[in-house]
């Protein structure tokens, strides 16, 4: 883990080991990051964590969840609610959801 300067991190955001926060990141409340892809509990999965990392100045919004794994770029901006599950460009604006995968 490693947090930039003047980074905001707001009330109820974990920040994992594997989670790079450059200068200037907001992390607004209760915002998610995970670090491992597929958890189970009766499963140890440390040695396969994902790496993300947010560029600087990059905003995320209260209640966003990034999966593990992506890059967030420079200035992008994640609304309120969404999941990122891929790589962002910089200054970019996501929001929402994803559909969800078929199974198949």
């Amino acid at each position: 883990m490693r947090i930039g300067d003047n980074v905001k991190i707001q009330n109820n955001v974990s920040v994992y080991d594997a989670v790079t926060l450059e200068d200037e990141v907001f992390c607004g409340p209760s915002m998610v990051f995970t670090n491992v892809f597929n958890p189970r509990s009766a499963v140890v999965r440390k040695g396969e964590y994902r790496r993300t990392l947010v560029r600087r100045g990059a905003t995320l919004g209260a209640n966003a969840t990034v999966v593990c794994g992506v890059t967030i770029g420079r200035y992008a901006f994640v609304g309120a609610g969404a999941v990122v599950t891929r790589d962002i460009p910089d200054h970019a604006l996501v929001v929402g959801v994803p559909p969800a995968r078929s199974a198949g």
